[in-house]
């Protein structure tokens, strides 16, 4: 039995767009690496960016389940003694929901060259529009969101 191994130059891309708006924030996150990875396709192949382009829209009101808001913390540091960062996941979600939500992406997906070029394939958005219109985008539910 041959194994099938996709081509990049052959792989088919398409858009699709998400709406976050009361749809928990991990749920979120992991659907739409699912997509950019490409696994939701039969032609997936690891070492091949065979995933599609991913709109996320309303990620302000993706909402988080228990005490995470209060009890999360985003934590950077920049190298130097006591130069650790804690932001809490409040005051993120409030300013920038949508680094919060691509951080959450970039996490679930490969740490190599490959993943990077997977996460220059989403675009998140605060508001309910977006600036790709011209691509046609499939709209898409997230399963374990509001009905």
């Amino acid at each position: 039995m041959k194994t099938y191994m996709a081509k990049p130059e052959t792989a088919q891309k398409e858009w699709f767009v998400v709406d976050a708006d009361g749809v928990p924030f991990g749920r979120l996150a992991s659907q739409v690496a699912h997509i950019l990875r490409g696994k939701h396709k039969p032609t997936f192949t690891p070492n091949v960016d065979t995933g599609d382009y991913v709109i996320v829209i309303n990620s302000d009101k993706a909402v988080l389940t228990g005490k995470k808001l209060t009890q999360k913390y985003f934590k950077t540091y920049s190298g130097y003694q006591g130069g650790l960062k804690e932001t809490q996941f409040k005051k993120m979600m409030e300013e920038k929901s949508d680094v919060a939500l691509l951080r959450a992406i970039k996490g679930m997906l490969p740490k190599n060259a490959l993943g990077r070029a997977m996460a220059r394939k989403v675009k998140i958005y605060k508001g309910a529009t977006h600036p790709h219109e011209a691509q046609h985008p499939t709209p898409i539910k997230v399963k374990g969101g509001r009905d």
